[in-house]
């Protein structure tokens, strides 16, 4: 009980002398052999002020916890990457940030010299982890993998606090590819070691799939530029969060030209309404969730995972204007972003969107909630099997494309296009982009017409 009370002491560890306070630590007696600090810690924290000394004092508690749980796991763990972990942690109690001797040399001397004399006045300055104020501390190799886990537990956490789990899992897949892609060819190196050399060698094997000579092409110029992007920004993000960004990225340079940007096809307005809106027996064999997202999205526009991941408030159905709100998820217990900011919006439901919401408000698609990927499967599956699709270039996204067309050819100007859309205006934004019966009125000029036994 003793040592919980203690946890929760505002002041603990801290002594005054002379009005100057002190970090005043026991160093465990099981490690006192450890530890040439034994048997009690001591360490001016030169400063009067108690907000400042507590700043600091939590500085070091967390790296005198480190460096003590590295040698409690010394050959089971990686006691070396703990040990720099506690060095820095230390650095940054004495108000410094972290650099190598060679950068210090290199950069301004000032900053050089009050890191001397700071050491000088130390108790004990041959202490490894205290001379690491000056760089005289060797900084441990990560592989590559290992730098990856890093990046996601720590330099990224931030911005995945939004997403829900599918959404950090698919985050995190694509970005795992490029490391995993990289060990295949290159190997699992430190990530200190990583030449222009290695990143030739991805460069190369990406090439050899998106141009081969004489044959046909097994990848895409994106999926090449991705990879090594996501190597670029591993690099530069990872060795920034150590301190060292200047540090040359290897990465730099490698890509593939895009010059053939495939856009996805737009599909004929009579074709959606003569093939699929027709009559209820083209959507019949489609189980009712997705035909139910399937018809929002043809007079909304809206992305099939917007859609499957309404929860039943967003349906505003007994509005004036019945509509859609699509918005992040902001619960804490179970968070989802939406794609950008400029993605949060409200839809005016017309025609066969309004019917299917109707059907679908109180309960939303639970089937499919945070389920995108099995939704566009089982969509694309039902349109090629029926042949609901103009050609094989054609997917269920193109029902998105299909309504932005609709509405350009409609003569709907082109801001309240983006806004319908959830694409970003370019220009500040000033006021919310005209009422809702607006937006409604607006739309009914281009609702397509629809038999009820579709719904």
């Amino acid at each position: 009980m003793g040592r919980k009370r203690s946890r929760l002491d505002p002041d603990r560890y801290l002594a005054w002398i002379n009005g100057n306070a002190q970090y005043k630590r026991r160093v465990p007696t099981d490690l006192a052999h450890l530890d040439a600090r034994a048997p009690t810690i001591r360490m001016s924290l030169k400063t009067d002020d108690l907000a400042l000394a507590r700043r600091k004092r939590d500085h070091l508690e967390a790296a005198d916890d480190a460096l003590w749980a590295s040698l409690l796991v010394d050959g089971v763990n990686d006691p070396a990457r703990l040990r720099y972990e506690a060095a820095v942690r230390q650095v940054e109690a004495l108000g410094y940030t972290f650099r190598s001797s060679s950068e210090l040399a290199a950069g301004a001397y000032e900053d050089l010299r009050r890191r001397v004399l700071e050491l000088e006045a130390l108790s004990n300055p041959q202490r490894p982890d205290l001379r690491a104020t000056v760089g005289a501390m060797e900084v441990p190799k990560t592989t590559i993998s290992a730098a990856f886990e890093i990046y996601c537990d720590e330099i990224v956490a931030d911005e995945l606090t939004g997403k829900s789990q599918v959404q950090k899992d698919q985050w995190k897949k694509v970005k795992k590819r490029a490391v995993s892609n990289f060990i295949s060819i290159v190997s699992d190196k430190a990530i200190e070691d990583i030449t222009v050399d290695d990143a030739r060698k991805v460069y190369l094997h990406w090439l050899a799939r998106i141009a081969p000579k004489g044959l046909k092409a097994t990848a895409s110029p994106s999926s090449g530029n991705r990879d090594i992007g996501n190597l670029r920004v591993l690099h530069s993000a990872y060795f920034r969060h150590m301190g060292q960004q200047n540090r040359p990225n290897p990465f730099d340079g490698f890509g593939f030209s895009t010059k053939k940007k495939r856009s996805r096809p737009s599909i004929p307005a009579d074709w959606i309404r003569d093939k699929l809106l027709k009559s209820g027996e083209a959507l019949a064999g489609l189980n009712e969730e997705a035909r139910g997202i399937l018809l929002i999205m043809i007079e909304t526009g809206a992305r099939p995972s917007e859609i499957a991941n309404l929860q039943p408030t967003s349906f505003r159905i007994s509005h004036k204007v019945p509509h859609i709100a699509i918005e992040p998820r902001e619960d804490p217990d179970d968070p989802r972003e939406i794609k950008t900011e400029s993605s949060r919006r409200m839809v005016p439901l017309v025609g066969v969107a309004l019917a299917a919401a109707e059907r679908h408000h109180k309960a939303g698609f639970p089937r499919y909630r945070d389920r995108e990927n099995d939704l566009s499967a089982a969509l694309n599956k039902f349109l090629r099997a029926n042949d609901l699709l103009p050609t094989k270039a054609h997917t269920v996204y193109s029902f998105r494309h299909a309504f932005e067309d609709r509405m350009k050819i409609g003569g709907l100007e082109d801001e309240l296009r983006r806004l319908i859309m959830g694409h970003a205006i370019d220009r500040p934004k000033y006021g919310e982009g005209g009422s809702l019966e607006w937006r409604r009125d607006e739309l009914m000029k281009v609702v397509l017409p629809f038999d009820p036994t579709v719904v």
